[in-house]
């Protein structure tokens, strides 16, 4: 009965075919249980622990306390409803959504390129997870751009040699965010009190009276950063759709995945989808397909990614408190380690570096991988499209050596890890300004009418719009005022 009701051979109006082929109408497969498609967003979850989580948040908690941790809430909040627009597209064709985007204009996918690409060749994540390794190890701190970029190798070359990418990356992500887990839970027992907790609430009224005062001691740029990687931020939630259709959710199943150039078997074909048809049946798996997906993701992105984000905030707030001139570096992970071990045991305080080394990695492993898939994916769907050498797997490897080496030569100027990553934040706003109005435009206009954007989440997506855009328009007025020291 699966296959009775599709029009074979008849084109797609849904979509827009201007710029991209159009495509055939194709049934949406029966969705099986919910357990089945359990971690379709552990790699978006591992990808956003080792920057907002681990890094940016607990350094703002560390000059003002648990003041402005609600806002990070409301960050990793706005981000599920923006993943879960991406999510819509590709449950409903098999498309990424830059695909989508290409479609209704071209060059909007070389611009999600360089969205992914040009914020990450600044590799906050490998430098503080080689500052971390020098604070486990007697190294030095001179060592750690080095360590750095071995981290970045290893990634690259561990992706380039897996046969299923996919399979591989969420394994590894597993394994990396169980230890996570484990370490969290046990540093909140041990270390954390109730009086910490409920400084998340009595201290928020507080945040808010003072936000002016906090926007001038933390920065600008830096506080609408780690707003923006409150969750995972920048062109990472656009992965999502690749590694949705990987896991083989919705129409996502009929798309082949990205495997390695060396010891897998390639699809050189663009990754085009298709469209189910407006009947009874699609309409029902529709409904399934899409409860099973915001559940999925509520649970793995917004629920745990949202304990790991506070968790870490109050942890910091109860061991090394508020410190004055905290300066980029990552001193206060350092001071959290020792005071870890002071107040539980000396092996604390390794574990704690070794759970942070963890998360900064998993994060590296998300950042290559989802700019590598954004970019094949793109790439292949249009300038690249008639090429029979070029899959999307051998454009995706070459992006993945390019940025390992790009990024090792930039660890060379000796930025600080913090500078580091609010660059890239900051960049990361700019692209989630363009997506998420696109987002928009794509999933009201351009899907079956029993899959489209409509009813309450139409103003809950305006609003997450302009949640990017009035701040990416601020950081603009501060680039064109203040130069390069709006980054400081």
């Amino acid at each position: 009965m699966a296959e009775t009701t599709e029009r074979r051979g008849e084109l797609a109006t849904e979509l827009p075919s201007k710029y991209l082929p159009a495509v055939e109408y194709r049934d949406l497969p029966e969705p099986r249980k919910l357990r089945n498609y359990m971690g379709a967003s552990v790699i978006l979850l591992a990808t956003a622990l080792g920057s907002g989580e681990l890094i940016l948040w607990p350094y703002i908690t560390s000059q003002v306390g648990l003041a402005l941790v609600w806002l990070s809430v409301i960050g990793i909040s706005v981000q599920w409803f923006l993943n879960m627009e991406i999510e819509r597209y590709t449950l409903a064709t098999g498309e990424t959504a830059v695909t989508g985007f290409s479609r209704m204009w071209l060059p909007w996918g070389i611009i999600m390129i360089l969205g992914a690409i040009l914020p990450n060749t600044f590799p906050g994540w490998a430098a503080s997870a080689g500052a971390i390794v020098t604070y486990l190890l007697p190294f030095g701190e001179d060592a750690g751009p080095i360590i750095a970029a071995i981290f970045l190798f290893a990634i690259a070359l561990s992706v380039t040699v897996s046969p299923v990418v996919y399979s591989f990356l969420e394994k590894v992500q597993m394994v990396l965010v169980a230890i996570m887990v484990v370490f969290i839970i046990v540093a909140i027992i041990i270390a954390t009190d109730a009086s910490a907790w409920a400084g998340l609430i009595t201290e928020a009224p507080k945040g808010a009276a003072n936000l002016p005062r906090y926007w001038q001691e933390i920065g600008g740029t830096a506080l609408l950063g780690a707003i923006a990687f409150a969750g995972a931020g920048g062109a990472s939630n656009l992965a999502q759709s690749n590694w949705l259709r990987d896991k083989g959710l919705g129409m996502g199943i009929r798309i082949p995945n990205i495997v390695s150039p060396i010891t897998g078997e390639e699809v050189a074909a663009p990754s085009l989808g298709y469209v189910p048809p407006d009947t009874e049946e699609n309409r029902r798996r529709w409904s399934t397909w899409w409860k099973i997906a915001n559940q999925e993701q509520l649970i793995t992105f917004w629920f745990i990614g949202g304990v790991f984000l506070v968790g870490l905030c109050v942890l910091v707030f109860s061991t090394a408190g508020v410190q004055e001139n905290i300066g980029t570096d990552l001193a206060f992970i350092e001071d959290e380690a020792r005071i870890l071990g002071d107040r539980i045991a000396p092996w604390f305080a390794e574990f704690f570096l070794i759970a942070g080394f963890v998360m900064l990695f998993s994060t590296n492993v998300g950042i290559v991988d989802y700019v590598a898939r954004i970019t094949g994916d793109s790439l292949k769907v249009s300038f690249l499209k008639e090429s029979e050498f070029w899959s999307e797997s051998k454009i995706y490897a070459t992006v993945v050596w390019i940025m390992a080496i790009g990024g090792s030569l930039l660890l060379l100027t000796g930025l600080q890890p913090i500078v580091l990553l609010v660059i890239a934040s900051t960049g990361g706003y700019f692209v989630m300004a363009f997506y998420s109005t696109l987002l928009v435009l794509l999933n009201r206009q351009h899907l079956p009418e029993f899959a489209r954007l409509k009813g309450w989440r139409m103003p809950v997506m305006i609003f997450c719009a302009l949640f990017y855009v009035l701040p990416t328009l601020y950081v603009l007025y501060l680039m064109v005022t203040q130069g390069p020291s709006t980054f400081a």
